[in-house]
Protein backbone atom coordinates (compact mmCIF):
# COMPACT_ATOMS: atom_id res chain seq x y z
CA UNK A 1 0.00 0.00 0.00
CA UNK A 2 1.34 3.45 -0.84
CA UNK A 3 2.16 5.88 1.97
CA UNK A 4 -0.65 8.17 0.78
CA UNK A 5 -3.29 5.44 1.18
CA UNK A 6 -1.82 4.43 4.54
CA UNK A 7 -2.04 8.08 5.66
CA UNK A 8 -5.69 8.30 4.57
CA UNK A 9 -6.59 5.14 6.48
CA UNK A 10 -4.83 6.52 9.56
CA UNK A 11 -7.49 9.28 9.63
CA UNK A 12 -10.15 6.61 10.30
CA UNK A 13 -9.18 4.36 13.25
CA UNK A 14 -12.63 2.72 13.29
CA UNK A 15 -12.28 1.72 9.63
CA UNK A 16 -8.95 0.14 10.50
CA UNK A 17 -10.59 -1.73 13.40
CA UNK A 18 -13.14 -3.20 10.99
CA UNK A 19 -10.38 -4.21 8.57
CA UNK A 20 -11.44 -1.90 5.75
CA UNK A 21 -8.83 -1.78 2.97
CA UNK A 22 -8.43 1.24 0.73
CA UNK A 23 -8.23 0.14 -2.92
CA UNK A 24 -8.24 3.52 -4.70
CA UNK A 25 -8.71 7.13 -3.67
CA UNK A 26 -9.33 10.18 -5.85
CA UNK A 27 -11.74 13.11 -5.53
CA UNK A 28 -14.07 11.61 -8.16
CA UNK A 29 -14.13 8.05 -6.75
CA UNK A 30 -13.00 6.14 -3.67
CA UNK A 31 -12.96 2.34 -3.52
CA UNK A 32 -12.61 0.23 -0.38
CA UNK A 33 -13.07 -3.41 0.57
CA UNK A 34 -14.37 -5.24 3.62
CA UNK A 35 -13.52 -8.93 3.77
CA UNK A 36 -16.14 -11.26 5.27
CA UNK A 37 -15.20 -12.38 8.76
CA UNK A 38 -17.31 -14.23 11.33
CA UNK A 39 -16.79 -11.46 13.92
CA UNK A 40 -18.60 -9.02 11.58
CA UNK A 41 -21.67 -11.26 11.14
CA UNK A 42 -25.13 -11.60 12.53
CA UNK A 43 -27.00 -14.92 12.70
CA UNK A 44 -26.47 -17.37 9.89
CA UNK A 45 -23.04 -16.03 8.94
CA UNK A 46 -24.46 -12.94 7.20
CA UNK A 47 -22.46 -9.70 7.34
CA UNK A 48 -24.12 -7.37 9.85
CA UNK A 49 -25.91 -4.38 8.36
CA UNK A 50 -24.01 -2.10 10.73
CA UNK A 51 -20.70 -3.33 9.33
CA UNK A 52 -21.94 -2.63 5.81
CA UNK A 53 -23.16 0.82 6.82
CA UNK A 54 -19.81 1.56 8.49
CA UNK A 55 -18.04 0.52 5.27
CA UNK A 56 -20.22 2.88 3.23
CA UNK A 57 -19.92 5.75 5.73
CA UNK A 58 -16.14 5.43 5.94
CA UNK A 59 -15.76 5.30 2.16
CA UNK A 60 -18.18 8.17 1.58
CA UNK A 61 -16.53 10.26 4.30
CA UNK A 62 -13.16 9.74 2.68
CA UNK A 63 -14.59 10.74 -0.70
CA UNK A 64 -15.96 13.93 0.86
CA UNK A 65 -12.61 14.56 2.58
CA UNK A 66 -10.83 14.43 -0.77
CA UNK A 67 -13.17 17.15 -2.05
CA UNK A 68 -12.70 19.59 0.83
CA UNK A 69 -11.08 23.01 0.63
CA UNK A 70 -7.67 23.29 2.30
CA UNK A 71 -7.81 23.15 6.09
CA UNK A 72 -11.44 22.01 6.27
CA UNK A 73 -12.81 18.78 7.72
CA UNK A 74 -16.09 16.88 7.38
CA UNK A 75 -18.66 14.89 9.32
CA UNK A 76 -21.67 12.84 8.26
CA UNK A 77 -24.98 14.61 8.93
CA UNK A 78 -27.36 12.25 7.10
CA UNK A 79 -27.22 8.75 5.67
CA UNK A 80 -29.79 6.47 4.05
CA UNK A 81 -29.11 2.83 3.18
CA UNK A 82 -31.16 0.56 0.93
CA UNK A 83 -30.14 -3.07 1.51
CA UNK A 84 -30.78 -5.26 -1.53
CA UNK A 85 -29.19 -8.64 -0.69
CA UNK A 86 -27.25 -10.42 2.04
CA UNK A 87 -23.54 -11.22 2.04
CA UNK A 88 -22.45 -14.56 3.48
CA UNK A 89 -18.88 -14.92 2.23
CA UNK A 90 -15.95 -13.39 0.33
CA UNK A 91 -15.91 -9.59 0.47
CA UNK A 92 -17.83 -6.40 -0.20
CA UNK A 93 -16.43 -3.49 -2.20
CA UNK A 94 -17.63 0.08 -1.69
CA UNK A 95 -17.51 2.61 -4.51
CA UNK A 96 -18.22 6.22 -3.50
CA UNK A 97 -18.74 9.13 -5.88
CA UNK A 98 -19.64 12.75 -5.14
CA UNK A 99 -23.00 13.85 -6.55
CA UNK A 100 -22.79 17.44 -5.29
CA UNK A 101 -19.75 19.36 -4.09
CA UNK A 102 -21.21 22.35 -2.30
CA UNK A 103 -19.54 24.95 -0.09
CA UNK A 104 -21.41 23.68 2.98
CA UNK A 105 -22.55 20.15 2.11
CA UNK A 106 -21.08 17.40 -0.04
CA UNK A 107 -23.50 14.66 -1.16
CA UNK A 108 -22.01 11.22 -1.78
CA UNK A 109 -23.53 8.08 -3.31
CA UNK A 110 -21.96 4.75 -2.40
CA UNK A 111 -22.65 1.39 -4.00
CA UNK A 112 -21.76 -1.79 -2.10
CA UNK A 113 -21.11 -4.77 -4.38
CA UNK A 114 -20.20 -8.38 -3.64
CA UNK A 115 -17.37 -10.42 -5.17
CA UNK A 116 -19.57 -11.15 -8.20
CA UNK A 117 -20.22 -7.40 -8.73
CA UNK A 118 -23.86 -7.77 -7.61
CA UNK A 119 -25.33 -4.70 -5.92
CA UNK A 120 -25.68 -5.34 -2.18
CA UNK A 121 -26.75 -1.88 -1.03
CA UNK A 122 -26.91 1.72 -2.15
CA UNK A 123 -26.17 4.51 0.30
CA UNK A 124 -26.78 8.24 -0.01
CA UNK A 125 -25.08 10.47 2.55
CA UNK A 126 -24.62 14.15 3.23
CA UNK A 127 -21.33 15.41 4.64
CA UNK A 128 -21.10 18.76 6.37
CA UNK A 129 -18.08 20.85 5.38
CA UNK A 130 -16.42 22.12 8.56
CA UNK A 131 -14.36 25.21 7.71
CA UNK A 132 -10.82 25.60 9.00
CA UNK A 133 -12.01 28.06 11.66
CA UNK A 134 -14.17 25.31 13.23
CA UNK A 135 -11.40 22.73 12.93
CA UNK A 136 -8.99 25.17 14.59
CA UNK A 137 -11.42 25.87 17.44
CA UNK A 138 -11.78 22.16 18.19
CA UNK A 139 -8.01 21.73 18.12
CA UNK A 140 -7.59 24.57 20.60
CA UNK A 141 -10.14 23.04 23.00
CA UNK A 142 -9.07 19.40 22.67
CA UNK A 143 -5.61 19.12 21.09
CA UNK A 144 -5.51 15.34 21.47
CA UNK A 145 -8.63 14.91 19.30
CA UNK A 146 -7.65 17.30 16.52
CA UNK A 147 -6.79 15.97 13.10
CA UNK A 148 -4.11 17.93 11.32
CA UNK A 149 -5.08 18.40 7.70
CA UNK A 150 -2.31 19.43 5.37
Amino acid sequence: MSDNRRDLLALMPFAQTLGIALLAAAPDEVQTRLVWHERLCTSGGILHGGALMALADSTGGLCAYLNLPDGASTTTIESKTNFLRAVGDAHVDAISRPLQRGRRIIVIETDLVDGDARLIARVMQSQLVLPSSVVGAVAAQEPSRAVRIT
